[in-house]
């Protein structure tokens, strides 16, 4: 795999550790680590195999276009509207959830360097700054994500080595919460957690000249390490501290606050990584929204990147400290757009005849996307329920 290919993995993996970094201890503690690590598993592999539907559709269609311009090619115009307006609502709640969290933290460092931010202006500034770095190209979004992605790994090496001395083996198999169905209900937010498919048609038109298995191992390789990661996460949180404390949290400035009082000179540290890892996760979901608003729109950056940005801005102001409702919201939306939607546009282009014998094909058959289709009724009855 070469460095463009490998830059693209890791715009996949840091497209989905914002969220689920911030979320996964505060939602699945509870329930103790062998029951959150076995639902964290099974929601990885179906996100992941309706990723590949998705590169399989885009492969086909001609590679690299907008979500818009391949729901049209394989879906009809009535298709085409509805993936939008369902694109559109994940995208921009997700860029919700990002500004929220990401003006909490930056509200909370430029007040350790003794100046007061208001959440309003913490949010502009992030949002603003970041759209920047967005609408200057997917190539410059590639390269400041692999040093960003980089930094990150190394103070994620740097907190579990800080965290592991006073950690607890007892919290490992403490669950305050036995409720199976309350556990199932966390399935909305976990698969939100693994939400990087908006990316990958707009990493298909970057990688032209890759071969099928290459976009293929670039999905496979981007989607196991925000696993890993999460699962390290999750072991070295639960570990400092109680199912009863985590419980307790709702956004990520507390989090840090509750490992801070215990592990001295860690916040920073802390701090660092969650703003990184929210930071990432902005630029890969927002890269989508633009390159979808191009193809869609077909305008000039300055007013591509207005009608970006304008919303989840407005959005973000109005829903303050609501990041695990949003994420909620979001992972309804996502199983219709992530999963169900790629499955009919796949259904359509394997029936057609001028599908060629060497295009990319996921592997499984109607099996599989029969078990996709049940993983998609779970994580709505989740949702409902």
């Amino acid at each position: 795999m070469n460095t463009k290919l490998l830059g693209s993995s890791l715009i996949i993996a840091g497209t989905a550790l914002g969220a689920g970094m911030l979320a996964i201890p505060m939602v699945l503690a509870q329930f103790g680590l062998l029951s959150g690590s076995l639902l964290m598993l099974f929601i990885w592999s179906g996100t992941t195999y309706a990723a590949l539907l998705l590169l399989e559709a885009s492969i086909k269609v001609g590679g690299g276009l907008g979500m818009n311009t391949i729901a049209r090619k394989t879906l009809g115009k009535g298709g085409q509207l509805i993936t939008n307006g369902l694109l559109y609502a994940l995208l921009v709640c997700l860029l919700m959830a990002y500004i929220i969290g990401a003006g909490d933290l930056l509200q909370k460092l430029v007040a350790g360097f003794g100046f007061e931010l208001s959440t309003l202006h913490s949010q502009i500034i992030f949002t603003v700054l970041a759209g920047c770095i967005v609408a200057a190209g997917t190539g410059v979004v590639d390269k400041l994500n692999r040093v960003l992605f980089i930094i990150m790994i190394a103070v994620l090496i740097i907190t579990l080595a800080a965290l592991i001395p006073g950690m607890s083996f007892n919290h490992f198999f403490e669950a305050s919460n036995t409720n199976n169905v309350d556990l199932i209900k966390t399935s909305a937010v976990l698969f939100t957690s693994f939400g990087f498919f908006p990316v990958i048609p707009s990493l298909v038109s970057y990688n032209k000249k890759a071969t099928h298995k290459q976009l293929r191992n670039m999905v496979l390789l981007g989607s196991l390490i925000p696993l890993g990661c999460y699962l390290l996460w999750l072991y070295a949180v639960v570990g400092s501290l109680s199912a009863e404390q985590l419980i307790k949290f709702d956004n990520v400035s507390v989090l840090i606050d509750a490992l801070s009082s215990r592990f001295v000179g860690i916040h920073i540290i802390l701090s660092i990584f969650t703003g990184l890892a929210l930071l990432t996760s902005f630029l890969g979901v927002a890269m989508s929204l633009f390159d979808q608003n191009i193809d869609l729109f077909r305008k000039n950056r300055l007013v591509t990147y207005i009608l970006t940005f304008i919303l989840p801005l407005l959005g973000a102001i109005f829903a303050a400290n609501q990041f695990l409702s949003v994420l909620s919201y979001a992972g309804l939306i996502l199983v219709f757009i992530a999963v169900f939607i790629p499955m009919l546009m796949i259904r359509n282009i394997r029936k057609s005849a001028q599908t060629a014998s060497d295009d990319y094909q996921v592997a499984g058959g109607s099996g599989a996307m029969l078990m996709s289709l049940f993983f998609g009724c779970f994580l709505i009855g989740a949702q409902l329920i």
